[in-house]
């Protein structure tokens, strides 16, 4: 079979189709599409921003429009989901449980996240708090009140929700369920009783299971790109190797000097987009902690979108916003906003409107980037949109026209 070759809009659309991004849905989310998703993405990770919905909501909205968030949870304290480290703290399915469990039966590797020095300090704090547990029943760290004045990150938290952070890392305890967002802690074998040790893959299965399990949930990869979807460690899997094996299949994008990897599942898929058959269609706005665009050297090398997130920037320095959502238009990333939800005055407020640099002002785009503007807030259950600064200057008044319009057809 000869190599396939992808021009750069055939191997984004591929990318994107993995994803779950290529069209809008043609029926109503129901319950067992927010599973899916997360099984095609392999993961959902986990931020408690919440100027507009928290980022595991928006990135589920963002591929399955309008459902109930309700979901989501309801799958975690069912126990089909589980929240451990993946990329970052994320959704997992509870099948993939096993793969996770070599990093907690080894959590002096995952860095901060877990401090063997500070468990034997604190050995008595952690045996009463399982004791606590294990007698009581689930617990959230808001239960244990602080006693020493102190607040704030990870250093300054009160030794029970710092020994709850490390027994969660361990996997000695998991998240039952959370309430508001807040964790709920539980032991382990109760919430997943029917894991058993002796079912552990061998590690070296499990770096391989990864790396086809990435190649997989993006469509397309550079050997570079795999390690971070996982956040797997050295020494990493060869995917040549994989390819040789005839677990991958070795192909180009036009102007990379580097190969790109497709799996097998993803194929028939890959062919259609190198014939031109694939065509993004959806418009939409993406989360900060979106796949697509949480591994900003893979966006830029991609979509060519330079993407950091700035709220951890002083106000002063910010460029673009505090939380600034990409903006996905029929295959490309055309611009970001910085929004907020007002959800008692039922106001969707786009503070600035960027587009990227060479973009050119038409109806039709603004046609398109209103549509997903106005879903995003009627699904935040905001009726008003309003717009702020945009640039190039001359698209706010475009697309606060092309809402205008879109509001009246809905009505």
């Amino acid at each position: 079979m000869s190599e396939l070759i992808l021009s750069a809009g055939a191997a984004r659309a591929l990318h994107l189709a993995a994803q779950g991004l290529d069209s809008a849905r043609r029926r109503r989310a129901a319950k067992a599409d927010v599973l899916d998703a997360i099984r095609r993405m392999e993961m959902l990770q986990i931020d408690t921003i919440s100027v507009v919905a928290r980022s595991p909501y928006l990135v589920l909205w963002s591929r399955l429009g309008d459902y109930d968030p309700c979901w989501l949870d309801e799958l975690l304290a069912e126990g089909s989901l589980f929240e451990y480290w993946a990329h970052e703290a994320c959704f997992l399915p509870i099948e993939d449980y096993g793969l996770y469990r070599h990093r907690m039966l080894d959590p002096e590797r995952m860095g901060w996240k877990y401090s063997a020095r500070w468990m034997r300090e604190h050995a008595d704090v952690v045996e009463r708090l399982l004791a606590h547990v294990r007698e009581h029943g689930p617990v959230r760290a808001a239960d244990f009140e602080r006693k020493d004045g102190k607040s704030g990150g990870w250093w300054e938290w009160k030794p029970e929700k710092r020994a709850l952070e490390v027994l969660f890392t361990a996997g000695r305890l998991m998240i039952a369920r959370r309430h508001n967002f807040h964790r709920i802690y539980d032991l382990a074998e109760r919430v997943h009783p029917t894991w058993d040790d002796s079912r552990m893959p061998l590690e070296d299965a499990v770096r391989r299971e990864f790396a086809l399990r990435t190649v997989r949930a993006l469509g397309l990869a550079k050997a570079a790109w795999i390690p971070d979807y996982h956040r797997t460690r050295r020494p990493h899997v060869d995917p040549g190797r994989l390819a040789d094996e005839g677990l991958l299949v070795r192909a180009r994008v036009e102007g990379w000097r580097e190969p790109v990897y497709l799996h097998p599942a993803h194929l028939e898929r890959a062919r259609a987009a190198a014939e031109g058959a694939l065509n993004p269609g959806l418009t939409t706005l993406l989360s900060p902690f979106d796949p697509v665009v949480w591994d900003r050297r893979r966006a830029l090398e991609l979509f060519g979108f330079d993407y950091r997130l700035e709220c951890y920037t002083p106000a002063e320095k910010r460029r673009y916003g505090y939380f600034t959502l990409p903006v996905l238009r029929r295959g490309a990333l055309v611009g970001r906003i910085d929004a907020k939800a007002h959800r008692k005055a039922g106001v969707f407020e786009l503070k600035s409107v960027a587009l990227e640099p060479g973009m050119r002002l038409s109806a039709r785009l603004a046609a398109d980037v209103a549509g997903a503007v106005r879903r995003c807030a009627r699904w935040h259950g905001c009726a008003q949109v309003t717009v702020g600064q945009a640039d190039p200057a001359p698209f706010a008044a475009q697309l606060a026209g092309a809402l205008e319009e879109d509001a009246r057809a809905a009505a």
